[in-house]
């Protein structure tokens, strides 16, 4: 199957990297200048002090240059200095038209464009040191075009009001290219700028084209939405999702169980996806829905890939009112089954009815599990209504060894699925129920969401019928590094007869990557003493229960929609490929310009 785009999506990731800081990239710049100067100390040396001509800084130079094999440019003040003044200006200007740039990323861009500025520069001693001043001032055009470019990229994406900001390092550079050389240098320094400028900005243009053209969206706004969201946590990036987004129709079934003593609990499958990212979307859907409800309540994962990423936040306030709508006429019923198993392929189900609906939780474990595509849930819901009015179906998400496609209809994986399932079904249609008791227990960790734990820690569920005990143990996560269920299952199963492990899904763990399972940074040894602590207490409130199954019609949900995660990747996927031989051609085409402006003008 070939890769879906949430996959290649996440593949994008290897082009973000974390700004060094700026301490260290201002001793990079202040070293670079320093040995531009000692490389230059042997020509100070051998000029000739007794000559007529005065001892200032422009004589020397002008001395200096009619001496074919010798070089003499001070780094310090052609290069340190720009960069310094880049470096403090670039922010606060920045933050002036109210967006946002950190003095890391300020020091960053600055140190990689004084190395650029060196390289252009002494590129003139490979022919003659006459073309100092020439390859200076192209090094400077070039300075201000790629600043403008970056620019627009991580801070602002309207180009105009990003000149002044890009004009901070090369604009020190002119001024300090009129003392070391002459006036008539500013002249071709600005006519340079001006054409960097129009060059990388019709590269700009170029590289937003496709994504206007197919979503109606600015490629570099969505970025600059995208860093400000890592820098400070804004919500911008959801205006973007919205203005692709569309409006689904899901159901969602909960498990309502009452108690003779202790708090109610709502066991819901909602049928859409978690993420995208950290809290944007629905990035934190099962903790909002959990601290929305006086119950104690499990939100699992349901069937839904990321194309049912919630586009906001504020979405998912039709989920509660859609659940609060379900459990206005439900009837409670004291029996529930005991919990079975059924397999088929490499696909397991962990069973169990409450009256007259049922519970489906399925793995595919120690093989990798990745989201089941909505189309695969539903069907296996369609097969169930045979026999139960609501069917929950569960994935329980818990086995990741690296970022893959999603489970789509009519393959055989799918097709595993919907077999186990109707055989679950079929199962326990026909088992008897007895009275059962139910305990719950919900312990936070001491562990971080970049750690691989989402904000809810561990819930359990323990659920005892005919003398037998089932628990359902759900870790807020997005996945579990493989064996990792293995393992906790192997400990728990000493404590109760049957059981699942289950992770939520949530995206909050994931800020730029999919990649952040449980397990992966935290050894599965080491919280495995919580989990089992927290099955014991759920034991421990073992009381009798009632039961109560409920269908929520979540209606005009706005989600990125049906393929659009992959319309999206595919498309920037296909930028990346020529943004590198663009962007080579139009800085031939700059620096060609440039050469035929310097020749003209000089």
């Amino acid at each position: 199957m070939s890769q879906e785009g949430d996959v290649k999506l996440g593949q994008l990731a290897r082009f973000i990297f974390t700004a060094p800081s700026w301490k260290r990239s201002l001793v990079l710049i202040l070293l670079l200048g320093f040995i531009l100067d000692g490389a230059n100390a042997k020509a100070w040396l051998t000029l000739d002090l007794a000559s007529p001509l005065s001892f200032t800084l422009p004589t020397v130079i002008s001395s200096y240059f009619s001496l074919p094999e010798q070089f003499l440019f001070s780094g310090t003040l052609a290069f340190t200095i720009p960069a310094i003044a880049a470096l403090v200006l670039t922010k606060p200007l920045i933050e002036y038209t109210g967006k946002t740039m950190t003095w890391n990323r300020s020091a960053l861009l600055a140190l990689t464009c004084t190395v650029f500025g060196v390289i252009i520069t002494l590129a003139a001693l490979a022919s003659s040191v006459k073309l100092i001043p020439m390859c200076y001032a192209i090094s400077l055009g070039f300075i201000f075009g790629l600043r403008l470019f970056v620019l627009t990229a991580i801070a602002d994406y309207r180009v105009p009001r990003m000149i002044i900001p890009a004009l901070t390092q090369s604009g020190m550079g002119v001024l300090i290219g009129i003392f070391l050389f002459s006036p008539f240098f500013a002249i071709i320094a600005i006519v340079l700028h001006i054409v960097f400028g129009l060059g990388f900005a019709a590269l700009i243009w170029m590289i937003e084209r496709p994504l206007r053209k197919a979503f109606q969206i600015r490629g570099l706004a969505f970025i600059n939405a995208f860093i400000a969201h890592m820098t400070d946590g804004s919500r911008g990036m959801e205006n973007f999702f919205r203005e692709i987004g569309e409006e689904i129709f899901v159901p969602q079934v909960s498990f309502f169980f009452r108690r003779e003593t202790g708090k109610p609990v709502i066991f819901t499958v909602p049928n859409l996806h978690p993420g995208p990212m950290g809290e944007i979307g629905g990035g934190n859907l099962p903790k909002i829905l959990h601290d929305h409800f006086r119950e104690e309540m499990l939100v699992a994962h349901g069937c839904a890939t990321h194309d049912f990423n919630l586009v906001s936040e504020s979405e998912i306030s039709k989920v509660i009112d859609a659940l609060e709508d379900s459990r206005q006429a439900l009837v409670y019923s004291s029996g529930a089954g005991k919990s079975g198993l059924a397999t088929n392929g490499s696909v397991r189900v962990l069973y169990q009815r409450f009256g007259d609906s049922v519970l489906l939780v399925t793995t595919r474990s120690p093989q990798r599990t990745e989201d089941l595509d909505f189309s695969v849930g539903m069907t296996i819901m369609a097969e169930g209504h045979r026999w139960f009015p609501h069917v929950a179906v569960v994935d329980a998400h818990n086995c990741m060894t690296d970022l893959s496609s999603p489970v789509l209809l009519a393959t055989l994986t799918a097709t595993e699925y919907q077999r186990a399932a109707v055989d679950a079904m079929d199962a326990c249609r026909t088992a008897p129920q007895f009275p059962f008791r139910i305990g719950t227990a919900h312990h936070t960790l001491p562990y971080s969401r970049e750690m691989g734990f989402g904000d809810l820690g561990i819930q359990v569920l323990v659920i005892e019928a005919g003398g037998q005990r089932t628990a359902y143990i759900l870790i807020d996560g997005n996945n579990m590094a493989q064996g990792v269920r293995e393992t906790l299952l192997e400990k728990v199963l000493s404590v109760v007869d049957a059981a699942e492990i289950m992770t939520t899904d949530s995206h909050v763990v994931n800020t730029i990557t999919g990649k952040n399972p449980v397990g992966m940074n935290v050894p599965v040894a080491e919280f495995t003493p919580h989990v089992i602590h927290a099955l014991n207490a759920a034991i421990e409130d073992l009381t009798p229960a009632e039961a109560a199954a409920g269908t929520a019609h979540c209606d005009h949900i706005v989600v990125f929609g049906s393929n659009r995660i992959s319309e999206l990747a595919s498309t920037v996927n296909a930028m990346l490929v020529f943004v590198a031989p663009l962007s080579l051609a139009m800085l031939l085409l700059a620096f060609l310009l440039s050469i035929i402006a310097y020749i003209v003008m000089a």
